[in-house]
């Protein structure tokens, strides 16, 4: 026991700076072994939560060197006890609503007061939750400087909470804020398909309860018995993936030691690319429908993946681009100056 406290001790302070880390860690691994099904979705699903300790762990390495950890003086003290409570609470918060009816009581409200995909809100209260958890943890644990340090999976988790909400009350194309940008992302897909050769139809529906939608139709000209049609809404079409890079990365770019148009470039670069990915995603889930397989694992789980993967990568793109950069810059300022074709040679040299 001795031995333990001491090694402890030792390394409090590294102990201390992933304490936040760890607060997130063990309430995911319960749920994972409950409902590991739930990990398998990223739309309405708890994928999202997995890329948001990635990000905690980004941030503690990029991070690591300047973090200050709050000191706790006292192993028995108020400050100490509100620490370790504060720690518990996401462990706390996912026993509680499981197991003492919570979820079912978010659920039934929802269903009580109209709410479409009820059955989604435990889900996004969850997220909400763990955005409001994180933000007191971090307080606690690093100051109000930590709550900058990790704005980014601060603002990622609460996001995804405030998207599967918006999604649970206006379904479909009711939001017509997100709604707006699908039709630009309609035509693209559908011109995109009709340049790989297959047969294409756009037209937009008005429906009281799905709002506008557009349908999309692509059929095999060599096999007229191969076609697919879906409706894109907001979410199909990617706006979520949009929202995450646009704060993400914005965030992570406010904390870059370069000029304004490097960052208006780095972001402009990012959010084409990403836009991209979402008509590719859309394009493959027609693919996978014209040849008669089930779209939904990869319209569920696979298709966002492509997004996420993306903005989860682009900022050690960045960081590693910005090496790369300054080893060039660094090499270009220590070759010798030039002139007439004779490299100038010091005065004393023989």
């Amino acid at each position: 026991m001795q031995t333990i406290l001491s090694i402890l001790k030792k390394h409090a302070n590294i102990l201390m700076k992933l304490l936040p880390l760890l607060a997130f860690a063990v309430p995911l691994l319960w749920l994972y072994s409950v409902d590991p099904r739930s990990f398998e979705s990223m739309w309405k699903g708890r994928t999202f939560e997995l890329f948001f300790v990635w990000l905690i762990s980004l941030e503690l390495i990029l991070s690591w060197e300047n973090l200050q950890t709050s000191k706790i003086d006292k192993p028995i003290s108020t400050r100490t006890l509100v620490y370790i409570t504060a720690l518990l609470l996401p462990t706390v918060y996912v026993v509680f609503a499981n197991y003492s009816g919570l979820n079912t009581a978010i659920a039934a409200s929802a269903r009580q007061n109209g709410v479409h995909f009820a059955d989604y809100m435990p889900l996004a209260t969850e997220y909400l939750v763990f955005a409001a958890l994180f933000c007191l943890i971090t307080f606690l644990s690093y100051g109000a400087k930590g709550l900058k340090d990790f704005s980014v999976p601060t603002f990622f988790i609460a996001a995804i909470g405030a998207l599967y909400t918006i999604d649970n009350v206006y379904p479909y194309g009711q939001f017509t804020p997100f709604q707006f940008f699908v039709p630009t992302t309609a035509v693209l897909a559908t011109q995109t398909l009709s340049l790989m050769g297959y047969n294409t139809n756009l037209v937009t529906k008005q429906d009281l309860s799905l709002g506008s939608l557009p349908y999309l139709t692509a059929t095999d000209p060599a096999n007229p018995t191969r076609t697919a049609t879906f409706a894109i809404a907001w979410p199909c079409a990617g706006i979520e993936s949009f929202l995450i890079f646009t704060v993400v990365t914005a965030l992570f770019l406010k904390r870059m030691p370069i000029s304004w148009k490097a960052k208006a470039g780095y972001f402009a670069i990012g959010a084409a690319i990403t836009y991209l990915i979402n008509i590719l995603r859309i394009v493959t889930i027609f693919t996978i429908g014209m040849n008669g397989e089930d779209t939904n694992p990869f319209h569920s789980f696979y298709g966002p993946l492509y997004s996420i993967a993306w903005i989860a990568s682009y900022p050690l793109i960045i960081l590693g681009s910005q090496s790369v950069w300054r080893k060039i810059t660094n090499k270009n300022n220590k070759e010798p100056p030039v002139a007439e074709g004779k490299l100038l040679q010091p005065k004393n040299a023989p």
